[in-house]
C-alpha cells in the first residue's frame, strides 16, 4: 500500500464552473490501489447511493440503494436499505439494518435515500423518487436509528434530489450565525435523474423539520452579500449554477477548514459512471457561497459512482485530511483525499 502523501496529484480536467479556491489550493488523492470496497454484493450487482450521517450514538448511518448492502448480504435485493458503519475510515465494518422503510422497486421505481441527517438523536431521510416514477422527494424520520420510519403525509413536487448539509455529531458544530436552521439542496428539477442548470437551497427550524410552512429557500444575495429569503419555492433563486451539468450531490460542513465541501456528479450522455466519469468538488463560506472549484476532472482515475459524500466524523481536526465514500463500481467505497492549503 503506498501512502497518499506520496502521490501527486491526479490531474484535473475540463472546464470548471468556478475559479479556484483561494483556501484549498492543492487536492492529493491517495493511490487508486489503496481504496477500500465493501458491500460488493454479487459480482458487479453491489450497491449505491450511501448518504451518511453521524449520529448520537458515535457511528455514521447510511443508506443504500438496489442492491444486498454489507456483507453478509441481505437475501433480497433492495431498493432502499440501511446500515450502521462501524470505526474507520480504514478499518471499519459496515452493519445492514433491517427496516420498515426497505422496497424492493429497482432504479425509478422504488424511494430511494439522497439525504440522512441526525437532529438531537432523530434520524431524518430525504427520499427521493417519491412517486416511484423517479420524481419528487418525501422526509421520514426514524427514533430507533432506521429500524422504522414515519413518512410525511406532503411532498417536495418541485426538487427531485434533496440532500441535507450534515455538520458533526448528531448536528453539532453548526455555526452559531446559523441557529438551530437545518439546511438542504437540490438540483432545480423534479426528477433524480435529468440535469438542472442549478441548485437551490433551503432552509427550516430543526424543530420544524416536518412542517412544510416552515421551509425557506434562498432568492439572492442582498447589497450586503446577506441571503435574502423566500417562503415561496417557485421563488427560489439559483444557488449555484452549472448550465446542464447540476443534478446529484452531497454537502458536509468542513469545521476544521470553515468551509463547506460540495460533491457534484458530472454526468455527459449515457456514461455509467459507477465506472466511468468524472465530478467536481467545490467550497465556500456559507452554504449560499461563494463557490469556488476545489478539485474538477470529466474522468477520474476510477468510477466515482452517481453519488459520493465527505463524512464529517472522518475528517481530520485541521480539516486537511478527509476521506470520500463514493459509490464506484456499485460498492461503498472510500479514497483518502489531502487538501493543501493556501499561505
Amino acid at each position: 500500500m503506498v501512502s497518499s502523501s506520496l502521490q501527486q496529484p491526479i490531474p484535473q480536467n475540463g472546464a470548471s464552473p468556478y475559479p479556484p479556491s483561494p483556501v484549498i489550493t492543492g487536492v492529493i488523492w491517495a493511490s487508486a490501489d489503496t481504496i477500500i470496497r465493501k458491500a460488493t454484493g454479487k459480482g458487479r450487482d453491489g450497491s449505491d447511493n450511501w448518504p451518511m450521517t453521524w449520529a448520537d450514538d458515535g457511528n455514521p448511518y447510511t443508506a443504500y440503494g438496489d442492491g444486498y448492502g454489507f456483507d453478509p448480504i441481505v437475501p433480497q435485493k433492495l431498493g432502499l436499505g440501511f446500515a450502521r458503519v462501524v470505526a474507520g475510515p480504514t478499518d471499519f465494518t459496515g452493519e445492514n439494518i433491517r427496516s420498515d422503510a426497505e422496497n424492493t422497486g429497482m432504479g425509478a421505481s422504488g424511494r430511494k435515500a439522497s439525504g440522512l441527517l441526525m437532529v438531537d438523536g432523530m434520524l431524518y431521510m430525504w427520499a427521493r423518487n417519491a412517486d416511484n416514477h423517479g420524481n419528487h422527494c418525501q422526509l421520514a424520520w426514524s427514533e430507533d436509528y432506521a429500524r422504522t420510519w414515519t413518512w410525511c403525509d406532503w411532498k417536495f413536487t418541485e426538487f427531485g434530489y434533496l440532500t441535507f448539509i450534515n455538520f458533526g455529531k448528531n448536528y453539532t458544530g453548526v455555526p452559531d450565525r446559523h441557529g438551530d436552521y437545518v439546511y438542504a439542496v437540490s438540483h432545480a428539477n423534479a426528477s433524480a435523474y435529468d440535469v438542472a442548470d442549478h441548485f437551490i437551497l433551503a432552509r427550516v427550524p430543526g424543530s420544524e423539520l416536518r412542517n412544510r410552512g416552515a421551509y425557506e429557500f434562498f432568492r439572492r444575495l442582498d447589497s450586503d452579500n446577506e441571503p435574502v429569503w423566500t417562503k415561496d419555492s417557485q421563488q427560489a433563486g439559483a444557488v449555484f449554477t452549472n448550465p446542464g451539468l447540476c443534478r446529484r450531490s452531497s454537502m458536509s460542513y468542513n469545521a476544521g477548514l470553515s468551509r463547506y465541501l460540495w460533491w457534484q456528479q458530472i454526468r455527459r450522455g449515457d456514461a455509467d459512471t459507477r465506472f466511468r466519469g468524472g465530478f467536481g468538488v467545490y467550497d465556500a463560506p456559507e452554504p449560499w457561497g461563494p463557490w469556488t472549484a476545489v478539485y474538477h476532472t470529466e474522468e477520474w482515475d476510477v468510477g466515482p459512482g452517481e453519488s459520493a459524500c465527505f463524512p464529517t466524523k472522518w475528517m481530520s481536526h485541521d480539516g486537511r485530511t478527509c476521506y470520500l465514500v463514493f459509490s464506484g463500481n456499485d460498492n461503498f467505497s472510500v479514497r483518502k483525499v489531502t487538501f493543501t492549503l493556501a499561505g
